[in-house]
């Protein structure tokens, strides 16, 4: 299992942004559109320099996050605002714990790099992800490795979300 897809390095200042909260992700004065296709219009409409992300992002792309990533409420705007643009993974130096149960479950992959600021990477670069291995490569070459996905995490990715996965299980 994996993906290529062009980046989006969130950075500021060249480093990567840390702490990035699902209210900076989904802005809590949008929690009441519940239309999917309606929230991929709002993702980081409340992280400055990224205002802009749903009109330049295309399906397929990679996120990649500092420290953290999804920390706050349980939100689930925060993952499903993804999901609607297209996005197939994000990969991050960590997780808020309930943010990545909550992409878990919902099929989104998420993969914690704790090295990826290493990696050399910058917005528009074009990355190989494998889940199963954690592997990252850019031009074929091996360039960061992630904690690959668990069994019950790729399975229930393969599903496509939680719900899916249970019903096979059946």
């Amino acid at each position: 299992m994996k993906v290529v897809g062009r980046i989006w390095v969130l950075e500021k200042d060249g480093k990567l942004i840390d702490d990035i909260d699902t209210d900076m992700i989904y802005h809590n004065k949008y929690l009441h559109i519940v239309d999917k296709k309606e929230m991929a219009k709002y993702a980081f409409s409340n992280l400055e320099g990224w205002q802009d992300f749903p009109k330049r992002a295309r399906e397929g792309d990679i996120i990649i996050a500092g420290e953290n990533f999804g920390c706050g409420s349980s939100r689930q705007h925060a993952v499903d605002c993804f999901l609607a643009l297209g996005i197939k993974a994000i990969i991050a130096k960590s997780f808020g714990a309930i943010y990545k149960r909550n992409a878990i479950n919902s099929g989104l992959a998420v993969l914690e790099c704790k090295e990826i600021d290493k990696a050399g990477l910058k917005s528009g670069d074009i990355i190989e992800v494998n889940f199963l291995t954690g592997d990252i490569l850019k031009d074929g070459k091996l360039i960061a490795k992630a904690k690959p996905m668990s069994k019950v995490q790729a399975d229930i990715y393969k599903a496509g979300n939680l719900f899916e996965y249970a019903k096979k299980m059946k």
